[in-house]
């Protein structure tokens, strides 16, 4: 008997984790103009990941971020800090067949959007990743002087606070966004969503101070979060 609810416990850990896609690790395979053809694909088309390039025998160098495009390994650079801080320079090697790749950069780290505090404890309590207080995305759009996250937002977010992902849960189906390649890398159905909830989403302030002519803190939060497609 107890090994029937080992194996149960086992395979329920297992597809629980199976919701998040697996961190690859691959290498370039072949230029084609500004397409990277990947040796081994990401599991899921719309997957960011970090080109990194070797310098001499000792010195690794991440020259920037890369989106997969489709299912055949093919990809697209993204240019830019992968942490942006003024006292790190900019980097302006070209990637090279042969560099390393790493597919699902930083997935471990997530945020979870969530209408209630409820709903938040359920889903941090059941996956094992390092998680992300939603109430450093309220205090950092209060900085900003917005009064809810876009897209644009979580993107500028996610690179200063080295963010993988975000796990949104919306009106019928909770999905992880890359804030990156701006895409929904995995979806599944979300069944008795509250009816009651936080705007624009939970967390611990009572409200975010947005700039002068922002929201009062009334909204819709299932509408706002189906901006993140």
């Amino acid at each position: 008997m107890r090994m029937i609810v080992s194996i149960l416990l086992v395979l329920s850990a297992s597809l629980s984790a199976s919701f998040f896609p697996s961190t690859v690790h691959t290498t370039i395979k072949r230029i084609e103009g500004k397409t990277l053809r990947l040796s081994k694909p990401f599991p899921v088309t719309g997957m960011s990941g970090i080109v990194v390039h070797r310098y001499g025998k000792t010195i690794d160098a991440a020259l920037g971020y890369l989106v997969q495009r489709n299912d055949k390994g093919e990809a697209v650079l993204i240019r830019g800090k992968i942490t942006p801080h003024e006292a790190l320079p900019d980097i302006k090697t070209s990637p090279s067949e042969g560099d390393k790749v790493i597919g699902g950069y930083l997935y471990g780290n997530v945020m979870v959007l969530a209408p209630d505090e409820t709903t938040y404890k359920k889903i941090v309590s059941r996956y094992r990743k390092t998680w992300f207080h939603p109430d450093l995305l309220a205090a950092y759009l209060s900085q900003e002087g917005d009064a809810y996250p876009t897209r644009k937002t979580l993107k500028a977010f996610a690179k200063q606070y080295q963010i993988g992902l975000f796990y949104i849960v919306r009106r019928n189906d909770a999905v992880l966004y890359d804030p990156i390649s701006e895409r929904i890398v995995a979806k599944k159905p979300f069944r008795n969503p509250p009816e009651k909830t936080r705007y624009p989403f939970y967390m611990r302030l009572k409200k975010i101070e947005a700039g002068l002519f922002g929201d009062e803190g009334d909204g819709d939060y299932y509408r706002l979060m189906e901006q993140f497609q």
